[in-house]
Order: C-alpha cells, then structure tokens, then sequence
C-alpha cells in the first residue's frame, strides 16, 4: 500500500517538474557550460522546493497554503526581478572552458538559485493541491505515514527529471563549441529573462 503513494508521488512529481519553463532552461544552460554535476544540482534545488511544497499539500498544512496563495503578489514580484536578473547574467556570461569550473560553492549557489526560484512560484503549491486532492490523495483522515511516502515519491520523480535531463543535455556538452556554448548563453538569457518580463506584466 505505501509502495503505490510512493509511486503515485512520483509519478506526480516528475508530471510537475518535466515540462519546460525557466528552471529546466537554466538547468540545460548550466549543464552545457558547467557539466552533468551543475544541471543535476540546479535541478536539485527544484526538487527539493516541489518536495516542501508537496508535503504543504500532502499534509493538508492549510494555513501555509494560504499564506503562500494569499502573499502571491511579492512571491512572483521577487520571482520575475529575480528571472530578470538571471537572464541578462546568463545573456553576458561566458562559457566554462571546462566542467571543472563548477566548484563546490557554485554548485552550492545552483542549488540555492532554482530552490528559490521553484519556492517564489505559487502556482506550483496550487499545483500540488489540485492533484492531490483530484486524486484524492490528501491526508485530512490524519494519515501521516502515507502523507511522507507521497512527499517522497514527489522528490524522487522530481529529481528523476533532472537527472534524465542533465544526464542528455550532458551527452551534447562535447558538441558545443566555445561560440555555440556563447549563443546558448544568449538564447537561455533571453528566455530565462523573458519568464521575469511575463512574471512582472502579470501582475495585479
């Protein structure tokens, strides 16, 4: 029984993370310029913000989804300056010369960058919800232990995604010379910036 909430988590944690929006294309830029380490860690810190925000609505922690919902004007005000920012750093960037160039306290800001990034999305925790609770997969009966095996297979599927990706985009990296590695750059940065744009524009 806790075997198939497990794969229902990720099943659902891997739907959440796979399509492709400004985290995956960070996470494609990192893994040409800096390697599989790079991507694989980025996309860490999107697995680990959907696990925090699966286990808000697997837990049925009401008040804090609220919060979130409620404060969602300064999240995704923070989010888009932040994607701006983002973008037009990774549009002036150069290219690594090598994968090596991803230190520990890179990697360690990788994973803090798209951490911050999934949690400043609200739209990800009402995600959660309305799988959750369409599948009926909310622990408002007070089941605790099958909450946590939700919330783990959510951070299994999500990490799967990333590894699967940062494990292809990696196979590509030997392809990329230093002027396409250059325009990966550009094109990321401007995608990456023009998610801040609609972030901002969308605002009310």
């Amino acid at each position: 029984m806790d075997i198939n909430f497990l794969l229902r988590g990720f099943i659902i944690g891997l739907s959440i993370a796979a399509p492709v929006g400004p985290i995956g294309v960070l996470c494609i830029r990192r893994t040409l310029n800096n390697g599989r380490a790079a991507g694989l860690v980025s996309g860490l810190g999107a697995a680990s913000a959907d696990a925090i925000y699966g286990c808000i609505a697997g837990f049925g922690l009401t008040f804090v989804s609220n919060f979130l919902v409620g404060g969602q004007f300064w999240l995704r005000l923070i989010g888009g300056i932040f994607l701006c920012y983002l973008g037009v750093k990774t549009f002036l960037s150069k290219p690594a010369d090598q994968a090596a160039a991803a230190k520990a306290n890179g990697l360690a800001g990788m994973y803090a960058s798209t951490f911050f990034l999934t949690l400043t999305n609200p739209m990800t925790i009402i995600s959660f919800a309305a799988v959750f609770a369409g599948l009926g997969l909310t622990s408002s009966n007070g089941n605790f232990a099958t909450a946590a095996w939700l919330v783990s297979g959510v951070f299994l599927g999500s990490a799967s995604w990333w590894l699967i990706l940062s494990g292809l985009v990696g196979l590509l990296r030997a392809r990329f010379q230093a002027r396409g590695l250059q325009w990966v750059n550009r094109i990321s940065g401007l995608i990456i910036a023009s998610f801040g744009l609609f972030a901002l524009l969308s605002l009310k």
